[in-house]
């Protein structure tokens, strides 16, 4: 029994690692704010999820008890992510935000974007 529990606590929390990973490399390289918006409260969210819920399995199994404080955290993350996107982007969509009205940078990347050396010479290159 505890092999398969362990196994079970193991594959959450690599999934829970994996959607961690894939929401900040979202978060990095997604090119505008309301597509950037979309991978930390979705699969970030998810990525904690799964941590929470490993920790919950181990302290139901492993641990002596059920811990309340990683449902508490879990439902509490579950409900407002997905509330705060929504109001950051209807306040972006009533904003009518743009790259020309958002404030200068300092340098000569815009806002909300990650671009490498190498695409924007590559960019660069192809404008000329």
């Amino acid at each position: 029994m505890d092999m398969v529990v362990e196994i079970l606590i193991s594959a959450c929390l690599v999934i829970g690692g994996i959607f961690g990973f894939v929401g900040s490399l979202g978060l990095i390289k997604l090119p505008d704010p309301m597509t950037r918006l979309h991978a930390p409260t979705k699969a970030t969210t998810l990525g904690v999820g799964g941590v929470l819920i490993a920790s919950m399995l181990y302290f139901l199994f492993l641990g002596g008890g059920l811990s309340f404080h990683e449902l508490l955290i879990t439902l509490f993350l579950f409900l407002t992510a997905p509330i705060t996107a929504n109001f950051i982007a209807k306040t972006h969509l009533h904003r009518n935000e743009t790259t020309k009205t958002l404030p200068e940078t300092g340098t000569e990347r815009p806002w909300a974007t990650y671009e490498s050396d190498e695409a924007r010479a590559e960019a660069e290159g192809k404008q000329t």
